[in-house]
């Protein structure tokens, strides 16, 4: 049977790129056949004409937040909305391309959660380390290979993105979150080859801080997910240090206070992380 998917469109200040995005998007969707489908805009507090112009548009669902409040929670308000058993989200700034819909869909049988990986992709300077250092962070913490972490053009079954809502934030790390959602409960990610188009709506926002949010995320990411991936190389160098001052201090017949101290904090930080990573499965099956 075919799936019946609700395409999700964030859109932020795209007055340029909306009005192509949709019209594409509905006659691709009605040409192959995909008419019992429905498309949602979500316009994320845009302060430019957006709303004015998707308020012209018929056909579509659209859903108007007062006021900006980020990529992930446009992706909330869009589910919470639709009807149907899967979700599309798909960028509104002329990046993604109406062909690989299809593709995706025809990738997710027996799957939970299909990807357009890009293949030439960079992005701006400014974000390569800090993405490749988040890109390394989420490898380990699944331990498989991830073609693309934050692509925006996704298929996901909705009773299951539903099951992780609660851990997904309202930013534009809702990719890379429930990515590694689905990795650690074992659920079936499929990847598509993709080419995108050059950007041709919106700005981009990058920012200097936008480095130590970068941070901060990959901590959460760890401490959400495998906090163990922490502790445990931890508690393991702190037990070398202690064995060694140990062997140094019964050399001398003198237990050191630096060896017990190191000890005890090698037992400490082992049981914190056993606790930090049975509060972290507890979490995510909190619904």
């Amino acid at each position: 049977m075919p799936i019946k998917f609700s395409v999700i469109v964030p859109a932020l200040n795209e007055q340029d790129t909306i009005t192509k995005t949709i019209s594409d998007l509905k006659n691709y969707l009605h040409q192959n056949f995909f008419d019992s489908s429905e498309i949602i805009v979500v316009n994320d507090g845009s302060i430019d004409k957006t709303k004015e112009i998707i308020s012209k548009i018929e056909g579509i669902k659209i859903i108007n937040h007062p006021y900006n409040k980020g990529y992930g929670a446009s992706i909330k308000s869009g589910a919470a909305a639709s009807e149907m058993d899967w979700i599309l989200a798909f960028d509104s700034d002329g990046q993604h391309r109406v062909e690989d819909i299809k593709r995706l869909i025809d990738a997710g049988q027996n799957y939970d959660m299909v990807v357009g990986a890009r293949q030439t992709y960079k992005g701006p300077l400014i974000r390569q380390p800090g993405k490749k250092a988040l890109h390394w962070v989420a490898e380990y913490l699944v331990e498989q290979k991830i073609p693309d972490l934050n692509s925006g053009l996704r298929l996901v079954k909705k009773d299951l993105y539903l099951k992780y809502r609660h851990l997904l934030p309202n930013g534009f790390s809702w990719t890379t979150t429930i990515t590694l959602a689905f990795f650690k409960d074992c659920l079936n990610v499929n990847y598509v080859p993709i080419e995108i188009n050059k950007r041709q709506g919106g700005k981009s926002t990058v920012k200097v801080s936008d480095a130590g949010k970068t941070l901060m995320l990959i901590l959460r990411i760890i401490m959400l997910f495998s906090p163990l991936k922490i502790f445990l190389p931890a508690s393991l160098v702190l037990f070398t240090l202690s064995l060694i001052e140990m062997v140094i201090s019964a050399i001398s017949f003198n237990v050191s206070k630096s060896a017990v101290v190191l000890f005890l904090s090698t037992i400490l930080i082992f049981f914190f992380g056993l606790l930090a990573d049975q509060i972290s499965a507890i979490r995510r099956e909190i619904k």
